[in-house]
């Protein structure tokens, strides 16, 4: 190769180099290896500049003191550029330092939010007061990620507030804590978080209170025996007006509040009949299952001492992603969910209504439909039915149609010393979404005992299809999971899995790894052997 053919070649190398730099930001190729491709851009957010009429300018205000602390604002900002890409010019990507830039207070405005985070420098250790929050802008409207260090749910809070903004549907959802004894910000404060992170906007409603006609989606949790006949016409009307509604239901009380564990069958005020109405039967009975949670519980030892038990505790259900519908986009590729004394569902058949069962026990499930015993402490009273009723059961369905009045034909409820009447029924009902889950508890914050964030997931995507939004669920579904290492319940199953562990750990691995060497060792001899015979045949004809 002579100097001309030599320069020719790098100038080429060089021109191919620049022009890879200048297609980078519109082509590129990425390898996702995750299960559920966690790390790719969905096709609903890629095919998202279809929707928009104007652009859309996100702005990701991060400190630079940040990206030199952590690598996550890097991901986030390299995720924006690629989400920006995709739009084909429809969406404006840029990134700004309030501080440098002089912005303080216009973040301020946005309600964006600062951390301090500790850094060390030279031994000695210091706060720095650092953002990383994204602002959407779209027209006249805008919408705020106060603070984000993640990139796990940037697609999904991105496309769902873009969407919201360009259809000029609000994410509401209403919700109604039925159980006199239970508080939203108390006992339901991890699911008012969730829905808010996610965009939605809450608004809680009293039993009996009016429900918007134009409110998106509603979630009754609880009130068998406290929502009486005045409030269940108001979810009535609402659900024959189109209202889509999340019943979260069980009928068996479970005494929490007093640790007695004392369990009972729930005074119906007419909640059960009407979701019985409506096309499944929450049956007056509890569900155990062989895959169970472990429950830590405090007890006396025979020497009067307090001490701590931990047991599999077959009323607490773990139900794996295996048993939950593929077909259905609430219960596709979910993570599973924890239920604390459920009570099994039966499908009632109703004409013009569509059910589908969304997720189920295992197979090695049962119920207790008499002498209701919760005590950890009697475990032979939580089997005594088990030979006999052994199988799967339902614990959660959908239901799609126009749903028959639970009212219909019946005059409309009172309350006594009020003068207040209630507005008339449609004469009829337009098709809507119901959606029932055999047990309250697992809404509400006891979700912390099993570290259950898998049931906020699942409430998030009830709430997308609820208000129609069953792509986006798609979004959610890919969400990288961690796995608990308890969740093989099944002893033959996880003595299995363990053997095959050890023998592939201890056996398999290292015998490889020795027949490698030998292999390897064994080609090396050959080879020498083969170089130094050729040395002497050329050494003799020599």
């Amino acid at each position: 190769m002579n100097k001309k053919q030599t320069t020719v070649i790098m100038l080429l190398s060089i021109t191919a180099c620049i022009l890879g730099f200048l297609v980078s930001g519109r082509y590129w190729f990425r390898l996702d290896l995750t299960k559920n491709k966690a790390y790719t851009i969905s096709q609903v957010s890629r095919n998202l500049r279809m929707e928009l009429q104007n652009p859309v300018n996100i702005t990701y205000y991060l400190s630079d003191k940040l990206k030199t602390i952590v690598p996550v604002p890097g991901e986030i900002e390299d995720m924006l550029r690629e989400y920006a890409a995709y739009s084909k010019g429809k969406i404006i990507v840029s990134v700004r330092d309030p501080v440098n830039t002089g912005l303080s207070g216009v973040i301020e405005e946005y309600g964006l939010q600062s951390r301090q985070i500790q850094t060390v420098a030279q031994d000695q250790a210091s706060f720095i007061t650092v953002f990383s929050g994204i602002v959407i802008e779209y027209l006249d409207k805008y919408e705020v990620l106060p603070w984000i260090l993640s990139t796990d749910t940037l697609e999904y809070d991105l496309t769902s507030r873009i969407r919201s903004m360009v259809t000029g549907i609000e994410r509401h959802v209403g919700i109604i804590v039925g159980d006199g004894y239970m508080q939203w910000r108390e006992h339901y404060s991890l699911l008012n978080t969730m829905l808010e992170d996610s965009g939605y906007t809450v608004r809680l409603l009293t039993p009996g209170e009016e429900i918007p006609d134009n409110l998106p989606a509603l979630f009754v949790l609880g009130g068998v025996e406290d929502i009486d006949h005045w409030g269940l016409y108001r979810i009535d009307r609402y659900i024959q007006l189109g209202g889509r509604v999340l019943f979260a239901e069980d009928s068996i009380f479970v005494d929490t509040f007093y640790n007695s564990l004392e369990a009972m069958k729930k005074v119906d005020q007419g909640m059960l009949e009407m979701i019985a109405a409506y096309g499944v039967i929450i049956r007056p009975e509890l569900t155990l299952d062989r895959n169970a949670l472990e429950m830590i519980y405090q007890t006396r030892s025979p020497s009067g001492g307090l001490q701590y038990r931990i047991v599999r505790y077959p009323l607490w259900i773990s139900v794996l992603g295996e048993n939950g519908n593929p077909k259905h986009p609430i219960s596709s590729n979910f993570f599973g969910l924890d239920l604390f004394w459920a009570s099994p569902l039966e499908l009632n058949p109703v004409p013009n209504v569509e059910s589908t069962v969304l997720f189920t026990t295992s197979k090695e499930g049962w119920v207790m439909s008499k002498d209701f015993s919760a005590n950890p402490e009697i475990p032979y009273m939580l089997e005594l039915e088990k030979n006999e009723t052994t199988g799967e059961k339902i614990l959660g369905v959908s239901l799609t149609g126009a749903f028959p009045s639970f009212f219909r034909g019946s005059p409309k409820p009172k309350r006594e010393g009020s003068e207040e009447e209630l507005p008339d029924m449609p004469q009829q009902a337009s098709p809507s979404r119901i959606i029932v889950v055999g047990n309250t508890n697992f809404a509400s914050n006891m979700i912390n005992v099993t570290q259950a964030n898998h049931n906020l997931d699942f409430m998030m995507r009830a709430a997308d299809w609820l208000v129609n939004d069953d792509d986006i669920i798609s979004i959610r579904s890919k969400q990288p999971q961690t796995s608990r290492l308890d969740r093989i319940a099944d002893i033959d199953k996880r003595v299995a899995a363990m053997k095959f562990a050890q023998i592939l750990n201890v056996g398999i691995i290292p015998l490889i790894v020795i027949a490698a060497g030998l292999i390897l060792a064994s080609q090396r001899r050959k080879k020498s052997k083969n170089t130094v015979k050729t040395v002497k045949e050329v050494s003799g004809d020599i």
